[in-house]
């Protein structure tokens, strides 16, 4: 297996999204039009979370993916929404388990229509969701979505039951992240390939990349949470410690802070809240726990762009590698 030489130095994240642009505007009027509702609060609150901003990576990836496999078809364009519906029927309700209160800088549904209508309208995404699959017609494009759809929700329990739970281990963790963060990036890459009618070979690798990318977004993401300012995130800074979560950098930073150190996260978990937050980030930057996530990050980036040694090398596939750089050097 041949290495994949990086070529990306001049693509930059606007560079890939230019690059998708067609195709991203395609989907865009489709999710225009498949949000059309006779229920005026559906059409409301589902404009409102799309319109929210974000940088439609999900969809972005489906729509590189199938272009750097060959495929000259139309379905790519429906998959990609289908992907962002689902993702964004899960900040809905994430949202309201969660009691967040901003995402992506500005206030969450929930926080402006109320968690009825939030919980609700994520239930009528996942279901047009669920009808546009039919219309592409691939038993194999409806089975991936449907396990990809199932896998996240227990992810979202799993993650529920670790809430306030400081003795999460590093596996247990990224057993959670798999299953809420990437295996949709996984299905995502997966159907590309599908759609593109490649063999089980280059099948293989689509899933191995879309899962370590998700992983490597994933890991920055908690990362950022101690380290970016509130305006870079789009949320509250320390949002994963109010919410009692044990997320990489506070299961590292108990595992080498000191006996003292190790009980104050201990208490800040089990208790949520953010009373402690400059105590704890502080013990985070001490123990090189960033940098120990970070890495990890890196790995997974590594792993997802090493995946694609034997897709024939395009312009495409070198946005597939800049979109897994990117994701590990981005500040929000």
């Amino acid at each position: 297996m041949q290495a994949v030489e990086k070529t990306t130095a001049s693509l930059t994240f606007d560079g890939v999204v230019t690059l998708a642009r067609d195709d991203m505007s395609a989907v865009d009027r489709l999710i225009s039009t498949s949000l059309e509702s006779d229920v005026a609060l559906v059409s409301q609150v589902s404009q409102y979370i799309v319109a929210s901003g974000g940088k439609r990576l999900r969809p972005l990836l489906v729509l590189l993916a199938a272009r750097a496999l060959g495929y000259d078809g139309e379905q790519h364009v429906r998959s990609a929404a289908i992907i962002e519906f689902i993702h964004t029927a899960t900040l809905l309700h994430d949202d309201v388990v969660d009691g967040s209160a901003r995402r992506r800088g500005k206030d969450t549904a929930n926080t402006v229509f109320g968690n009825q209508a939030s919980v609700l309208v994520g239930d009528f995404l996942y279901s047009r969701a669920f009808q546009m699959m039919v219309d592409i017609d691939s038993m194999r494009v409806m089975q991936i979505l449907a396990d990809a759809t199932n896998t996240i929700a227990a992810g979202e329990v799993m993650q529920l039951m670790a809430v306030h739970d400081p003795d999460t281990t590093e596996e247990a963790y990224r057993q959670v992240i798999y299953r809420k963060t990437a295996r949709l990036f996984e299905a995502g890459a997966q159907i590309a390939a599908v759609l593109a009618g490649r063999d089980p070979g280059d099948e293989s690798a689509m899933i191995t990349y879309g899962q370590n990318l998700g992983t490597a977004f994933q890991l920055i993401d908690d990362a950022l949470d101690f380290k970016a300012s509130a305006d870079e995130l789009g949320k509250n800074l320390g949002d994963d410690l109010a919410e009692g979560k044990a997320t990489l950098p506070l299961i590292y930073a108990m595992q080498k802070g000191s006996t003292d150190d190790r009980e104050l996260i201990r208490n800040a978990i089990l208790e949520g809240g953010l009373d402690r937050l400059e105590k704890i980030t502080a013990i985070i930057e001490s123990t090189g726990a960033l940098q120990y996530t970070a890495a990890r990050a890196q790995e997974a980036a590594d792993t997802a762009i090493t995946a694609l040694s034997d897709i024939p090398d395009s312009v495409y596939k070198q946005a597939l590698v800049a979109i897994a750089d990117f994701s590990v050097q981005r500040r929000s």
